[in-house]
C-alpha cells in the first residue's frame, strides 16, 4: 500500500490524480506511458494524450477556483507560490509545466515518481523503476542499521532546541516551511543557526515556488550567517526527477559565524 500511494500525497501527485479521472472518462490510461521506450516516445505520449487533458472544459473549470486546491490538500500558501510562479496567473499553467517535465525530462524505465505518478505503483517486475531503499541488494545494509534510527514525536524547533550548540552538521526541512509564517521560521532557523557546526553545517529544502523564502521572512541578523549556494541549488534542482517542487535550496554555513 505505502509503494502504491506515496506520490498521490504530493502536490503534484493529487494533480495528476484528477488527470487519472479526466482520462477514464475519455477512454485513455495514463499508465500507457510506462510502455515507452525512450524519451521520444514519452514527449509523444505527453503531446498526444496527456496535453490535450489541459485544454478539457472540466479541468479549465476547476482550474480557476483556488478552492479546487485547497480540496487537493494543497495549502493556500503554496497556491499563492503556484499562482506567482505561472506567467499567466493561473496556477495550472505551472502544474502542467510540472506535468510534462516528469512526462518527458528523464527516461521513465528508471524514474519510480514517474511510475508512481502515472501508473500508481512501482515496477514490480523488472524492478528498475524503484527507489534503492527497496532494491533487494540494499536490504541487508539496510536492516543491519536500523538500531542507529532514532524517532522523536516532536517538532523540529522543539526537537533542536534540546540538542547542544554546534552539535549538528546537516538539516533536511523537506517544503514544511511552505506552511510555515515569519515567526515559526524564525523560531526554527535560531535553532539551526544556535546548534549548526560552525565549520560544515548545512541545511537543505524544498519549495512549491522557485525562490527561498528566507530573505523574505527571516530577519537579516539571522539570515547573516548562511550562505546560499545558488548555482549548487539549480543544479541539484535540475535532477530533481519527482518534478514536484518549484526549487531546491541548499544553504551552507558561513565559516566562524
Amino acid at each position: 500500500m505505502f509503494a502504491r500511494n506515496l506520490y498521490r500525497y504530493g502536490l503534484l501527485g493529487r494533480f495528476i490524480g484528477v488527470l487519472h479521472a479526466v482520462a477514464k472518462l475519455q477512454g485513455k490510461r495514463l499508465h500507457d506511458i510506462l510502455s515507452a521506450r525512450d524519451v521520444s516516445e514519452q514527449r509523444a505520449f505527453f503531446d498526444r494524450t496527456i496535453a490535450p487533458m489541459f485544454d478539457n472544459r472540466l479541468v479549465r473549470f476547476l482550474s480557476r477556483m483556488p478552492v479546487t486546491y485547497y480540496g487537493l490538500g494543497i495549502p493556500p500558501a503554496q497556491y499563492d507560490e503556484l499562482v506567482a510562479s505561472a506567467s499567466d496567473g493561473n496556477p495550472v499553467t505551472t502544474l502542467r509545466q510540472r506535468v510534462e517535465r516528469l512526462a518527458c525530462d528523464f527516461p521513465i524505465t528508471d524514474n519510480y515518481f514517474a511510475w508512481q505518478a502515472f501508473g500508481r505503483h512501482y515496477d514490480i517486475q523488472n524492478r528498475v523503476a524503484v527507489p534503492a531503499y527497496l532494491r533487494a541488494e540494499n536490504y541487508d545494509a539496510i536492516k543491519s542499521r536500523v538500531g542507529h534510527v532514532e524517532v522523536h514525536h516532536a517538532s523540529m524547533t522543539d526537537f533542536l532546541a534540546d540538542q547542544p550548540a554546534r552539535s549538528l552538521h546537516r538539516y533536511v526541512l523537506l517544503d514544511a516551511q511552505d506552511w510555515m509564517t515569519a515567526e515559526q521560521m524564525t523560531a526554527l532557523w535560531t535553532q539551526i543557526d544556535r546548534t549548526a557546526d560552525d565549520k560544515d553545517a548545512r541545511v537543505i529544502f524544498r519549495t512549491a515556488g522557485p525562490d527561498s523564502p528566507l530573505p523574505k521572512k527571516l530577519p537579516a541578523s539571522l539570515l547573516a550567517g548562511w550562505r546560499y549556494l545558488e548555482s549548487e541549488s539549480r543544479a541539484f534542482h535540475e535532477k530533481d526527477r519527482s518534478s514536484i517542487y518549484g526549487g531546491f535550496h541548499v544553504y551552507e554555513r558561513r565559516t566562524g559565524s
